[in-house]
């Protein structure tokens, strides 16, 4: 993403003497925009998607949006693509009804709001193959069709038409416990349903069991034949360090881990990309910020995402986590420590 000051700058007819400071500003003005297209390093930024324990919920009681001071202070550290999750019970209050109108105005406010700041937004549904209804959580492929889920992303698709600052649409953050052909079934229909409203949207597929990218492969390989008329799907998978990939970091379990574990972790979901000529992102990773640890193993995985050309997003940021371990939001005006090693690759020397 070319900064507005770097557009106006080379716009400007320069003298003849000061001709040769056209290529170095404008190599600077491609890199830009080379890391954001490619191998930006985006915010998940949580709160829409809080009080599950009451659907739908009050607004800024139960759940909240970001303020623009979050969205503000994330812009200004460099990340050019904020990560909104997002809860479908919210959104549609019953399969096949008519979106939220609130909602979808939040929404919106939120999508127009970082577009202030020069952010591209992805929404992330973040309900994990499920939706709650009357306290009863219903499973995709159980308890509901994948009509149903192509039915809600159709609908937000076409109420978010001609918002261009939006980058991508997640149609399912961590789906777990679904039957491989009906995830694959609720992918295609889902893709071709927002294409019937939406032809630029990048439309972002997480993987089966929780979308983890050691294990991508086994779970997840078919996604591979899914199609898109529009040629962009990002298959997205997730990356915590711990030993058992829950993002917990129990001392107990972890108390001396392989500087490298990140890399070991992605590389079969990167492998996977490359040998089928695939787009991908890591759409979760996180590290707590009291164990340094942890600092050196991010710092690797950063690096190998970089040499490979892989986008991802940290988890996560939010007003409301309080005291969440792996938590980005700042504290006070003051960085929390894990920002000194995702600036080294936000903003590359």
């Amino acid at each position: 993403m070319l900064s507005k000051a770097c557009y106006i700058f080379v716009q400007i007819p320069l003298p003849a003497m000061t001709k040769l400071l056209f290529i170095p500003l404008l190599f600077c003005a491609l890199s830009v925009y080379a890391q954001t297209d490619s191998t930006f390093i985006g915010i998940n930024i949580c709160g829409p998607e809080f009080g599950e324990k009451n659907f739908p919920g009050v607004l800024n009681t139960d759940y909240k949006y970001p303020d623009d001071y979050e969205i503000e202070y994330f812009s200004r550290k460099g990340f050019p693509i904020i990560s909104l999750p997002v809860k479908w019970e919210r959104i549609q209050h019953q399969f096949y009804g008519e979106p939220d109108a609130n909602e979808i105005n939040e929404l919106k406010r939120f999508i127009t709001n970082c577009k202030v700041y020069n952010e591209k937004v992805i929404i992330t549904l973040q309900n994990f193959g499920r939706y709650k209804s009357n306290q009863k959580e219903l499973v995709l492929g159980k308890d509901f069709s994948a009509d149903c889920l192509a039915d809600v992303w159709k609908k937000i698709a076409a109420a978010l038409s001609g918002m261009d600052n939006i980058y991508g649409f997640d149609i399912m953050n961590e789906p777990f416990g679904i039957k491989e052909k009906t995830w694959f079934d609720a992918c295609q229909q889902t893709i071709n349903a927002i294409r019937s409203t939406d032809t630029v949207t990048h439309i972002i597929i997480d993987g089966l069991s929780y979308s983890y990218a050691a294990d991508w492969v086994y779970f997840n390989d078919k996604l591979k034949l899914l199609k898109d008329a529009s040629n962009k799907i990002i298959f997205d998978a997730h990356c915590y360090f711990d030993e058992d990939h829950s993002g917990h970091y129990e001392k107990r379990f972890n108390r001396y881990p392989d500087l490298q574990i990140g890399v070991k972790k992605v590389k079969p979901f990167v492998n996977w990309l490359e040998q089928n000529h695939l787009k991908g992102m890591v759409g979760e990773f996180g590290i707590p910020a009291n164990e340094k640890k942890w600092f050196e193993i991010m710092d690797n995985f950063l690096q190998y995402l970089q040499q490979h050309h892989i986008p991802s997003k940290y988890w996560a940021a939010g007003e409301w986590w309080n005291e969440y371990h792996l938590s980005l939001q700042p504290e006070n005006g003051v960085d929390k420590p894990q920002m000194a090693i995702l600036e080294k690759y936000i903003r590359p020397q």
